[in-house]
């Protein structure tokens, strides 16, 4: 088993290591934490009964663990607090590469991949933990907000997955065509993409008079 590592980046082993391309795989956290902090859904995977499945959900980091939570009934929330092993994806699709060839296309992105396992938080952290999500998802939204009550957060369960290991993928720049391609009539370039916020829509019972948030107002800035 390869193993390679330092405090400022994730140990690499065949489960973490980037095959495909490796020369795009990169297993420091400052890259690892960009690109995780760049988005707040994630998909989690996990086996259970012998059936994998893929689940996505809301996610906030603080430091190396990263925060889901979900109905004290739900099926992702029950199983993975079992502590089985789990692992997380998040991706950003940055443009659409298109080469002169079919087979050379391609997109532009950043991409994690983590493994871990989660652990319930106890009661005392669960609001500091759901703050966290909702300042990954918006800005400045929880202080505008009515605060969880005691029967809310009594029907939530918050867990903690601590990052054990991590691999981030990242590909940029043009199309890599073949050689003898380059002289062909066919336009190749990049399209990019981008995530961005739209003009609100107000609820249609709003009370009269309630001004725009200022999270929702600054989203855009």
């Amino acid at each position: 088993m390869e193993q390679a590592g330092t405090t400022n980046g994730y140990t690499v082993d065949t489960r973490n290591k980037v095959k495909r391309v490796p020369d795009r795989g990169h297993y420091d956290k400052e890259t690892v934490y960009a690109i995780l902090d760049a988005g707040y859904l994630c998909h989690i995977s996990f086996v259970m009964d012998d059936q994998p499945f893929i689940i996505p959900t809301l996610y906030g980091r603080e430091d190396d663990k990263l925060y889901i939570h979900g109905a004290n009934t739900s099926r992702l929330i029950k199983h993975l607090d079992k502590g089985v092993a789990m692992s997380l994806a998040v991706t950003h699709v940055d443009g659409i590469v298109l080469a002169r060839s079919a087979f050379h296309h391609s997109m532009n992105y950043r991409s994690v991949v983590v493994f871990g396992h989660a652990r319930k938080v106890p009661d005392a952290g669960k609001e500091n933990a759901l703050y966290i999500i909702s300042e990954s998802v918006l800005k400045g939204r929880w202080n505008e907000s009515r605060l969880p009550n005691a029967k809310e957060l009594k029907a939530t369960t918050v867990l903690e997955i601590e990052i054990e290991q991590a691999s981030a993928k990242i590909r940029t720049g043009g199309p890599r065509d073949e050689k003898e391609d380059y002289a062909l009539d066919i336009w190749a370039g990049v399209l990019p993409l981008e995530v961005r916020k739209l003009p609100p829509v107000s609820d249609e019972l709003l009370k009269e008079g309630v001004e725009l948030a200022p999270s929702v107002r600054d989203a855009g800035s």
